[in-house]
């Protein structure tokens, strides 16, 4: 991990791929990680973990199977564990995730969005 301060706009600048969260620091055993969305992902599940999105710009839905979650820049949401959710936007959101170490972007859905563990940015 870098020794100097994470520049947030300056990460987010080195790329533009869309549901393909990027590594940028480790708190204990979490991964915080810099993810472009834009578009529907898929439904999925994380049975053994929360999930934590922070909005930077744009508006993100989380949707739920009892109702939606709208976020827009600066506003927060732990999806809780066990909890089928897929987040959707109508153009570009950048966000912040959350989450412990080798957690799947998926989780139990698997599929064509699967992205790999990509620690470029730390």
């Amino acid at each position: 991990m870098p020794a100097n301060a994470i520049n947030i706009a300056e990460r987010f600048g080195r790329f533009q791929d869309v549901y393909s969260p990027k590594l940028v620091a480790r708190l204990n055993d979490y991964e915080i990680k810099l993810v472009r969305l834009d578009g529907e992902f898929t439904w999925h599940t994380h049975d053994d973990t929360d999930e934590f999105f922070l909005v930077f710009d744009g508006e993100l839905t989380i949707q739920l199977r009892d109702g939606n979650i709208t976020l827009g820049p600066g506003e927060m949401y732990v999806v809780p564990r066990g909890v089928e959710h897929c987040p959707t936007s109508a153009g570009e959101v950048r966000a912040m995730l959350i989450e412990p170490g080798g957690v799947v972007n998926t989780g139990d859905a698997g599929g064509p969005q699967t992205a790999e563990d990509d620690d470029s940015l730390a």
